[in-house]
């Protein structure tokens, strides 16, 4: 199970930090990713992180402004983003790679998070 936390409202250019905690045993071995969708559109992919976290990927609409990092001691993936923009309106999802040891890139999700809404405003 995935649980997301930390959205909100925000003012363009501020900051939030996601945090997405997972239950079971087996968090360390999966890589994780955040998705996003905005209002009327199809979810996307946003940051992963390699099971040990020292691999991550990033779209390149978020690069330089969002982090991506995990703890693997709190089964916790966390998504850092700042200098939001209004365009970063969203429910954010966290997910877990279909399978242990998963590549950061081409990432394919398994279990997915309920989401969590971000409302930026200009």
């Amino acid at each position: 199970q995935l649980v997301e936390s930390g959205g909100g409202l925000v003012q363009a250019g501020g900051s939030l930090r996601l945090s997405c905690a997972a239950s079971g045993r087996t968090f360390s071995i999966y890589t994780m990713a955040w998705f996003q969708q905005p209002p009327g559109k199809e979810r996307e992919f946003v940051a992963s992180i390699s099971s040990n976290g020292a691999t991550t990927y990033y779209a390149e609409s978020v690069k330089g402004r969002f982090t991506i990092s995990r703890d693997n001691a709190k089964n916790t993936v966390y998504l850092q983003m700042n200098s939001l923009k209004s365009e970063d309106t969203a429910v954010y999802y966290c997910a877990t790679g279909h399978r242990p040891f998963g590549t950061t890139w081409p990432f394919t999700p398994g279990y997915w998070g309920q989401g969590t809404q971000v409302l930026v405003s200009s």
